[in-house]
């Protein structure tokens, strides 16, 4: 079949797998050209691997320390003439790649919240790989269901205290529009913390070292963002934040326990980029346009890949000590929130209008990378030819 994009909202319903293996090409590409991660970890479990951060995680480590991973993620393959999802085509694509390159890589389709799941990871690192020396937590999901209690708690986008009127991307449209949040009920925060905060995280950690499953120096890092002031209202102020608040506390839970084998656990605030997740917050694509034009124009734009590579090699590896902020996190936005940088933003934000935000910002770059996510755009890639959606691991 011939595979187009189509765009509902935020989310692309279609992907193509040949683009989807570019995107990973391209990604190792990067990995090798930056060179070898010294001292870089070589067993690792990435929970929330198939896009994102996550993907750039696993790629990262594979590619830029040789290491054997084991990757967790929910995706849906192709089926009934329907494409599979991007993150299915990016898995399959990052094992054939990985494989052909001499390295074990085991991916796993599944609920990462569920026990069933954790057993059967933990059945494959005793099998193939033992002990691992870093474990990656990067789910984004917005249900859970809770393995004990069994009830469904779903995360919500939503300010504490006030509701929220504010600007944001139509991509629909191409145009900004007013958006009004309403404030988060309790049932809401609570949902949301058991979605996106680290009770899941902690889960894993334990299921992993009751099995004997951590080795000697192991360190684990989960993923979160801050941003500035203009997207706290709906992001560290609100529902997000409080799982953001609580994914902080059970880093330092973790980190007590990997103490003991001389390891470590921790927050990685990351900078602001186009993933799936980040589309579907209000104001933050108008962020990331008008963020995107300011940093290019620095030369310090950054991607997933760029941020996770530089992540390993400046901070956890080569000999490097984390350069932890008061609160105990890494700051790989540090870039981001350069004061010239948000200055610089504030001054364009204050000035966008339906009239001139495509001259002010770089969302026709947002644009491209958003399709990028499900594999068009890339220049390798023939999109007039047939091609088969269906693709299954080796």
């Amino acid at each position: 079949m011939i595979i187009k994009p189509k765009v509902r909202g935020f989310i692309c319903i279609t992907a193509h797998p040949e683009g989807c293996a570019a995107n990973i090409q391209e990604q190792i590409d990067y990995v090798k050209s930056q060179g070898a991660i010294e001292d870089g970890p070589k067993k690792v479990l990435v929970i929330g691997s198939s896009t994102g951060y996550g993907l750039s995680a696993r790629v990262a480590a594979a590619f830029g320390s040789n290491a054997s991973t084991v990757g967790v993620f929910y995706e849906r393959p192709s089926s009934n003439g329907r494409t599979a999802s991007a993150g299915w085509y990016n898995s399959v694509a990052f094992e054939e790649k990985a494989k052909a390159a001499g390295l074990y890589a085991k991916s796993v389709n599944g609920d990462a919240f569920s026990d069933s799941i954790k057993e059967e990871v933990i059945e494959i690192l005793k099998k193939d790989v033992g002990p691992v020396d870093l474990v990656v937590y990067s789910l984004a999901a917005p249900r859970r269901e809770h393995p004990k209690t069994g009830a469904i708690h779903k995360s919500t986008l939503k300010p504490l205290g006030d509701a929220f009127v504010g600007p944001t991307l139509d991509t629909d449209k191409d145009t900004i529009k007013e958006v009004t949040l309403e404030p988060a009920t309790q049932q809401d925060i609570d949902d949301t913390v058991a979605v996106m905060g680290g009770e899941d995280w902690e889960m894993w950690m334990n299921a992993l070292e009751e099995n004997e499953l951590l080795a000697e120096g192991c360190r684990s890092v989960a993923f979160s963002y801050i941003g500035p002031k203009v997207t706290w209202p709906i992001y560290w102020n609100g529902t997000i934040g409080r799982a953001k608040a609580d994914l902080d506390a059970t880093a330092k839970r973790i980190d007590a326990m990997l103490k003991v084998k001389r390891g470590s656990a921790f927050v990685s605030v990351n900078k602001a980029v186009v993933t799936q997740a980040s589309s579907a917050i209000p104001v933050v694509p108008l962020y990331i346009s008008i963020l995107f034009k300011v940093m290019k124009e620095k030369g310090l734009h950054e991607g997933c890949i760029e941020q996770l590579y530089r992540l390993y090699a400046s901070q956890m590896y080569n000999g490097n000590a984390i350069d932890f902020d008061e609160d105990g996190r890494a700051r790989i936005d540090d870039w981001e929130m350069k004061p010239e940088i948000q200055e610089a933003v504030a001054e364009l934000w204050e000035t966008a209008t339906n009239e001139n935000f495509q001259e002010i910002s770089d969302y026709a770059g947002y644009k491209s990378e958003f399709l990028k996510l499900f594999g068009f755009g890339y220049d390798c890639v023939d999109y007039d030819a047939e091609t088969e959606p269906e693709r299954d691991f080796s």
